[in-house]
C-alpha cells in the first residue's frame, strides 16, 4: 500500500525545486488569478521556517516587514501556483525555526551573510536538458542525408542554376531590344 501512495505523491511533485534553507532571503513568484486575468506576484522576504524537505508537502514560511507590519506567508514548494523560488541571500543560522526574528527589528534583525553560488543554487537542471533534447533529432537526421542526397542534390542544383541564368538574360534583354 505504501508504494501506491508514493506513486501518487510523486505524480504531484515538481521534478526539481531550489534548495531553500532557513535564514535565506528569497523571492517567491506566485500566480494570482483575478477574474479572467492571471498575473505573477513576487513576495520577497526571509525564510523563517522550512518543513518536511524532500516531501511533496514541503513548505516554507517567508516573513517580511511591510509598512511597519510583519507579514508572513506560507508556501507549498510543490504547489503548481508557485512559479519560481529564487534565493537572493543566504545567512548563517543554527535553527530551523527562526521565531525569534519576529521580536527583532533594525540592527538586531541582521544576520551574518554567507557566500554562496547564487547562479548554481537558482538554476534548474531541466533548462540544461531541453537544449540537448532538441539536438538529438538533428543528429539522427544528419546520417540519413549524407551520401545519397548529396550526390543527387549536386547535379540537380547545377542543372537548374545554369538553365535559370541562361533563360533570364535571353528572354528579358534580347527580346525587348529586338522588338523595339
Amino acid at each position: 500500500m505504501q508504494s501506491v501512495i508514493d506513486k501518487i505523491n510523486a505524480k504531484y511533485m515538481k521534478p526539481h525545486v531550489v534548495d531553500v534553507k532557513s535564514g535565506d532571503t528569497v523571492r517567491v513568484h506566485q500566480k494570482i488569478k483575478e477574474g479572467a486575468k492571471e498575473r505573477v506576484q513576487v513576495f520577497e522576504g526571509m525564510v523563517i521556517r522550512t518543513t518536511r524537505p524532500g516531501s511533496h508537502t514541503s513548505s516554507i514560511t517567508v516573513r517580511k516587514v511591510a509598512s511597519g507590519v510583519g507579514v508572513e506567508k506560507t508556501y507549498q514548494v510543490h504547489n503548481p501556483l508557485v512559479v519560481k523560488i529564487e534565493v537572493t541571500k543566504r545567512t548563517k543560522v543554527r535553527r530551523n525555526y527562526l521565531s525569534y526574528m519576529r521580536e527583532r527589528s533594525g540592527k538586531s534583525a541582521r544576520l551574518s551573510s554567507v557566500d554562496f553560488d547564487k547562479a548554481g543554487v537558482n538554476t534548474i537542471p531541466e533548462v540544461e536538458i531541453k537544449p540537448e533534447a532538441k539536438e538529438a533529432p538533428k543528429q539522427e537526421e544528419k546520417p540519413e542525408l549524407t551520401e545519397e542526397t548529396n550526390e543527387k542534390a549536386k547535379p540537380e542544383e547545377t542543372d537548374q542554376k545554369p538553365q535559370e541564368k541562361t533563360e533570364e538574360p535571353s528572354t528579358t534583354k534580347p527580346e525587348t531590344t529586338t522588338e523595339k
